[in-house]
Parts: structure tokens; C-alpha cells; sequence
């Protein structure tokens, strides 16, 4: 069974350094994280890549969907910028020099799946054949807000871990809905914005043998982690966890 700590570090540790690089990710290692989590999604020709976003504009100097490029000139832009202010050498990565730099670590992964719309499928088979031919020895286990990215990663991965990502409740996304999807394809997670969460919510999925995590738009404080453990919340996506002192 998947045993998720406390703390995962949020695309690397994020308000530290560039999200979903490998300086953030070393950076989250050095600071005592056991487990982070990035984006994954994939170049024109299918090289999975970590990204957050469909578009390049926020995180790099390049313009545009990451799916309309070629990943040897995606790899060209500065992926550092927009986080210093100033011109870096810091690139997107691929996903295997990321399980490259993890595997020796004894660190844990969450992989989010951010597929650009319509290449839903591929994403997933890219993905997939990357793990599959690395070999990745760790644990890890997959996250979507897309539902059926994990649907489709579970026919190809059946021995993975997976878990829901929730944003928000609406009429499709309710408390019935995400345990039916969850027992239906025996996920073991769900994953709340933290604005959501209440002592009902946290209730209805212990009881439902869920594991429960919570991620921010901002850091979350140690005192606040500390409410959010006490209540029941398995792990939590942070942003920088030095006040946490891991080390």
C-alpha cells in the first residue's frame, strides 16, 4: 500500500524557485521533502515535459500551446524568467530526466496529468511508456482534475495508484459522485482545494477508506497543517516547507 507523508512539495517547491524544473525539485529534495509533485504533459512530438499550463506564456518567453511545439525548441526557451525577472539558463525538463534525478533519491512522486484538450490519449500513452521503459523504482501514484486521463492511464498502468483532484463542487462533481468513480476504479485519493474542506467532508471520506490531501493557491502555514492533520488530512502540497524544518 501507498504511503504518502505528510508534506509533498507543490511542482518542486514552487514560491522558491521556477515551478516544474529541476532546480525546484533538486531544491525540494535538499530541504528534506520524501515526495513532490509536478505537471506532466507532452511536446508536438510526444516527449513528455513537466508544464503547468496548456500555454507557455505564464512560465516561459515562448508563446502558445507546449503541444504545438517540437520539444527540442521548447527546450530552448527560458523556462527561469518569469520567476527572477531576468534572463536564465533554465529550461523545461523532460519527465525521464526527472525520474532519472528521483529514482537514486528515494523519492516519491505525484504525477499530475495536465493533458491538452484533444490529446487527452496520447499524453496518457506517452506517459505510460515512459514509466514503463524507465522503470521507475519508487512510489508514486497519478492525479487529475480530468477524470478520464486516469481512467485511461488505469488500463494502461493497473498496478498504479491513483488519485481525484476537486476544485470545486458542481453539479457533476459532487460528495456521491467523486466515492462512486473512486470505488468504481478503486482510486485511493482524493485531492481537495483546501477551501472546500470541512470536518463533513473529511468524515464521508474516512469512511469511505479514502486518503485525503490538500493543496492551496498560497503556502500553507505550519499552524494551519498542523489544524489540517489533526482533522484527518493525509498529506499536504506545499509551496515552501521551511517554517516545517525537515532537515
Amino acid at each position: 500500500m501507498i504511503n504518502l507523508p505528510k508534506l509533498i512539495g507543490h511542482r518542486g517547491v514552487k514560491n522558491l524557485l521556477p515551478e516544474n524544473t529541476i532546480d525546484s525539485i533538486k531544491l525540494a529534495s535538499e530541504l528534506g521533502l520524501k515526495w513532490v509533485e509536478f505537471d506532466v504533459k507532452i511536446s508536438k512530438d510526444s516527449v513528455p515535459i513537466l508544464l503547468h499550463d496548456d500555454h507557455l506564456d505564464r512560465t516561459t518567453n515562448g508563446k502558445g500551446l507546449a503541444v504545438d511545439h517540437l520539444y527540442n525548441d521548447l527546450k530552448k526557451l527560458d523556462a527561469g524568467s518569469f520567476f527572477y525577472n531576468k534572463s536564465t539558463k533554465i529550461y523545461i525538463p523532460t519527465f525521464l530526466e526527472i525520474l532519472l534525478l528521483l529514482n537514486n533519491k528515494n523519492i516519491g512522486l505525484n504525477i499530475e496529468l495536465k493533458p491538452n484538450k484533444g490529446f487527452e490519449k496520447k499524453n496518457v500513452e506517452s506517459i505510460a511508456k515512459d514509466l514503463k521503459d524507465f522503470k521507475f523504482s519508487n512510489q508514486y501514484y497519478f492525479s487529475s482534475f480530468d477524470w478520464n486521463s486516469l481512467i485511461l492511464m488505469k488500463k494502461l498502468l493497473p498496478n498504479a495508484n491513483y488519485g481525484l483532484l476537486i476544485d470545486e463542487f458542481t453539479s457533476d462533481i459532487n460528495l456521491n459522485e467523486i466515492i462512486t468513480i473512486a470505488k468504481k476504479y478503486n482510486f485511493f485519493c482524493c485531492g481537495f482545494n483546501v477551501d472546500l474542506i470541512n470536518s463533513e467532508i473529511i468524515d464521508i471520506m474516512l469512511k469511505n477508506n479514502l486518503t485525503i490531501t490538500v493543496y492551496s493557491e498560497k503556502n500553507i502555514k505550519f499552524n494551519e497543517a498542523n489544524d489540517l492533520w489533526g482533522l484527518g488530512i493525509k498529506s499536504i502540497f506545499i509551496d515552501d516547507p521551511k517554517e516545517f524544518k525537515l532537515n
